[in-house]
């Protein structure tokens, strides 16, 4: 029987993380690489992603960087392809990559805005889930991790085009859970709250909201990456076996403060 120590080990298997440059992707990866596995650091610039896999190599890490821009369907074929010929297969993926490139109300949104959104939070997961979804068959097995967001759980003010996107990423996680269990695959969705990242500095970098979150959230701050990397790894590895069509909130308390 494996001790709750072996239940997190990685060993031998191969993680896709999509926007893992900096951010919460980043620190996903670093947690799944420090646990054995092999990551796939992928964003849009190759040079992004060069730059993170020598930094984790230089830490004896591995690690294989391949570019991909997830609003291109040529590119998240490419992204799997790559990974399978390199590594051999895919046993996790994790759905990290979004855009926001509005903030205001909805009826102001523009239709290009729109799209954007939808193809690369909603349309890119679903797409990228299916291509892996052959490799993790044939491996008897897999975890897919969907990072959404409290947004998708509860509306607020000026993210409502985001936050349309992430409750429609809540519903793909689940549909997939109940779909793809029979293959061995879970599926999961973490929602996260305020986290420190480059993503999220116009709201963190807001003096209004930072000082509302530290008054009135019930742990009194905002997250850090490597929160967020904690829950993935519990999703990714054997110590989540049996969680599937979750969506696991990290939030510091947001959606049970007001």
């Amino acid at each position: 029987m494996k001790t709750i120590k072996d239940k997190f080990n990685l060993d031998g298997k191969v993680a896709i993380i999509t926007g893992s440059s900096n951010g919460i992707g980043k620190a996903i990866a670093k947690a799944f690489a420090e646990c054995g596995a092999t990551v796939i650091i992928s964003s849009r610039k190759q040079e992004a992603c060069d730059k993170v896999v020598d930094e984790f190599k230089a830490a004896g890490l591995k690690a294989v960087a391949i570019a991909c821009h997830v609003g291109e369907a040529a590119g998240r074929t490419t992204l799997v392809e790559k990974t399978i010929a390199t590594c051999g297969g895919i046993d996790i993926l994790v759905n990290n990559a979004a855009t926001n490139p509005i903030y205001g109300a909805i009826e102001d949104g523009a239709e290009d805005a729109f799209d954007k959104i939808m193809n690369i939070n909603v349309k890119a997961p679903w797409d990228l889930a299916n291509k892996c979804l052959p490799s993790m068959k044939s491996r008897k097995g897999g975890s897919i991790i969907n990072i959404s967001s409290i947004e998708g759980e509860k509306p607020g003010f000026g993210l409502g085009l985001y936050s349309t996107s992430k409750a429609a990423i809540s519903m793909l996680t689940k549909n997939q859970a109940k779909e793809w269990g029979k293959h061995g695959i879970r599926v999961n969705a973490i929602c996260p709250g305020l986290i420190q990242t480059k993503f999220s500095s116009a709201l963190w970098n807001d003096e209004k909201i930072i000082g509302h979150i530290n008054k009135n959230l019930p742990l009194g701050r905002m997250g850090q990456p490597d929160e967020m990397a904690s829950v993935a790894l519990m999703l990714a590895s054997d110590s989540g076996s049996y969680v599937t069509g979750s969506l696991i909130v990290a939030d510091g308390g947001f959606l049970i403060s007001e």
